[in-house]
């Protein structure tokens, strides 16, 4: 018996190193339709589209840019917010206004620093810079 045993063994290890050198199982096909690209621009804003002006600190003209999912009428109005909120003191801190949290955004920026940055957990970004 254990004659019998000693050789099928080895072609049962055969059998399964034959099956590891082939070419694999073909994928299986996938449920989800392509998404154009076309249409995948239109839900979102592509990373650093400008998003027009915004009144910032002391009504300076501040440029928004827009960061990965984050329509401009979000951004124009996240920084609206954000100077709205930044008190005279935050704005001639020292180390820079901020950061200050509105929502899920956090934003602020460095001394002297023309660009002040928001930005969320999740990797959205807006820039606003003062002209």
């Amino acid at each position: 018996m254990k004659t019998l045993a000693y050789p099928l063994l080895l072609v049962a290890a055969a059998a399964a190193l034959a099956g590891c050198g082939g070419d694999p199982a073909p994928a299986a096909p996938s449920s989800e339709a392509p998404v154009p690209a076309a249409a995948a621009a239109a839900g979102s804003t592509a990373p650093g589209v400008p998003c027009g002006e915004v009144a910032g600190t002391g009504g300076a003209k501040t440029a928004v840019v827009a960061h990965g999912k984050v329509d401009c009428a979000a951004a124009a109005k996240l920084l609206t917010d954000y100077f709205a909120k930044l008190t005279p003191a935050e704005a001639n801190d020292a180390d820079g206004p901020g950061p200050i949290v509105l929502d899920e955004w956090t934003c602020g920026s460095g001394p002297a620093d023309p660009v002040t940055a928001c930005s969320t957990e999740d990797g959205r970004q807006v820039e606003g810079t003062r002209g």
